[in-house]
């Protein structure tokens, strides 16, 4: 499981092209998820020096990178169809881990602030949760969640689910969910996840859980 943060370097100003380059392939090295407004603030120079510096690289863009990563072997889900995951899943191994990538858009935010609808940073957490179950059927039965910051317009939010423990029945787990921008946290939910487990289910959920 990768940490993915957003590594600071030291700000030097008009680097050599020569070591302007190492610098960004390193970086994006060590985080993927880096975006070019974000390599620009690091290296001190613009965005189209950053473009440019990629292209002769052949480094592609971030959302070309995150599909490259999507295609790896990772684990597929089990739990729910794939598109219906609120961001893209990006790394997942089943019954351990998992990441995923959402951008917010113009849809996703309230049109004065342009601040993100919480329940949208919520369901890529949520959904994150299940996701990284490995059984066919799984409900979220408990969710206990922080919101540190509010998300805006165009930030990308890295979800990164840990699944802390599975109980001797295997009928529920317990999931840790954290989210990032960059490298700051803007939101933690702690999750209890049934699952099916050979129970009995049906349309009112699984007989034997608790209800809440």
């Amino acid at each position: 499981m990768h940490d993915y943060r957003v590594q600071e370097v030291p700000a030097i100003e008009r680097l050599p092209k020569r070591q302007r380059h190492q610098q960004l392939s390193k970086l994006i090295e060590e985080n993927p998820f880096i975006t070019d407004r974000e390599l620009t603030r690091l290296l001190k120079v613009s965005i189209q020096t950053i473009r440019l510096d990629r292209l002769e690289l052949a480094i592609p863009e971030l959302r070309e990178r995150l599909k490259l990563m999507a295609e790896r072997s990772y684990d597929s889900v089990r739990s729910l169809p794939l598109h219906e995951v609120i961001g893209d899943i990006v790394d997942l191994q089943l019954d351990r881990s998992g990441i995923s990538m959402f951008e917010i858009m113009h849809e996703h935010v309230f049109s004065r602030t342009g601040i993100a609808r919480g329940h949208h940073v919520f369901a890529q957490a949520n959904s994150l949760a299940v996701a990284v179950i490995d059984d066919e059927i799984a409900l979220t039965a408990t969710a206990d969640i922080r919101f540190i910051r509010s998300v805006k317009l165009g930030e990308k939010c890295i979800a990164k689910a840990y699944v802390r423990s599975i109980s001797g029945e295997k009928s529920k787990a317990k999931v840790e969910v954290f989210t990032y921008v960059g490298e700051e946290m803007v939101f933690q939910g702690n999750f209890v996840i049934y699952r099916s487990a050979g129970e009995h289910i049906d349309e009112g959920g699984i007989e034997s859980a608790d209800r809440y």
